[in-house]
């Protein structure tokens, strides 16, 4: 909880000392146009908290995100059908998560080692597949891209809320209530603190982990269909390039541990929106764009370097309470003695 109120907290002093540099940002285009960003980058963002919660990491999500964002539109060209061409996508991407979860389990191979040559692979047979030609829509499925583009209507609400934003809601709360109300998600919050104990208490590990990789490689499938329906225009070369790390620092400022065992899916989402705050204040305030990735490397290093501040913080804590309890105990014990005499007399 400490952890949401700090980057709620950071994400309302951007916003704040941004708009009193140009009032145009909190216009209601701008406000739109955030939360739809937000919202696409949220979806993978959830994805990746869950594989940080176990401990793990993935560098394939941007991959994924062009892959899928190539074969739906490539598909659709070849006649498949709407809700094919989209079970398909979702099916490599389940595969893909599989994938990765049987390497690093049953192979023993280091995640970042099997998502870095996913990274590779994928983006790869997105070029070969699509023969590196930009893909499209070219408008034959409008209805379709309303998912991406539309707004839905709320009352006293003019623009209505992107539909994006309110689907990422709807994951969001599906992730949390599995995370936290549901025995898998107390698996996986095991498994990331101590994978060993957890193993030793009956918890199938390899299993957990599976799940958590294959609910990363969904995860980023669905935000590459929303990425593909919004953008319209894919080239297999660069969609999704560098995604991973937005999403890696959504989960990490909004509360998630490296070290694993700890995430929140409101964190994520929060810390999802404080990046697509922070990349429209640098085009407001007139910073100059080459200076993102310096910006959000500073900002991610600034996150890990709170949570290890903080997980000493709580180290030292406990020592002293260690240390310290001997001592009251023996304080307590010439009370409860005089206490007992009092009623022996």
């Amino acid at each position: 909880m400490k952890k949401i109120l700090g980057i709620s907290s950071l994400l309302v002093a951007v916003v704040v000392l941004t708009s009193l540099h140009s009032p145009s940002f909190l216009s209601a285009y701008n406000i739109q146009n955030t939360a739809r960003w937000t919202s696409l980058f949220g979806m993978i963002s959830i994805g990746a908290a869950f594989v940080i919660i176990t401990g793990g990491i993935d560098l394939s999500i941007g991959s994924v995100v062009g892959l899928v964002g190539c074969l739906l539109p490539w598909l659709l060209e070849k006649s498949w059908s709407v809700p094919a061409a989209l079970g398909a996508v979702i099916a490599i991407s389940a595969l893909i998560g599989l994938s990765h979860g049987m390497l690093i389990t049953k192979m023993k191979l280091q995640p970042f080692v099997v998502t870095l040559c996913g990274m590779l692979i994928y983006r790869g047979f997105a070029r070969w597949i699509t023969n590196d030609e930009t893909q499209g829509f070219a408008g034959h499925f409008p209805t379709l891209q309303q998912l991406a583009k539309g707004n839905m209507p709320v009352p006293g609400l003019g623009s209505g809320v992107p539909t994006p934003f309110v689907i990422m809601c709807g994951l969001a709360v599906i992730a949390s209530i599995f995370l936290n109300n549901t025995v898998y998600g107390r698996y996986l919050l095991a498994l990331g603190r101590n994978e060993e104990a957890a193993r030793y208490s009956g918890i199938n590990t390899d299993r957990m982990t599976i799940l958590a990789y294959v609910i990363c490689a969904v995860m980023s499938g669905i935000g590459g269909i929303f990425f593909a329906l919004y953008l319209d225009s894919i080239q297999p070369s660069a969609h999704g390039n560098f995604y991973e790390v937005y999403a890696i620092a959504a989960a990490v400022l909004g509360g998630c541990s490296l070290r694993g065992g700890e995430g929140s899916i409101a964190g994520v989402v929060i810390g999802a929106a404080l990046m697509r705050v922070l990349y429209n204040a640098i085009n407001v305030v007139g910073i100059p764009t080459q200076l993102e990735f310096a910006i959000i490397g500073v900002v991610i290093l600034g996150g890990v370097i709170s949570d290890e501040l903080i997980r000493r913080m709580a180290a030292r804590r406990k020592t002293e309470k260690k240390i310290s309890e001997p001592a009251v105990l023996q304080a307590a014990r010439p009370m409860e003695a005089a206490s007992s005499e009092k009623h022996l007399v």
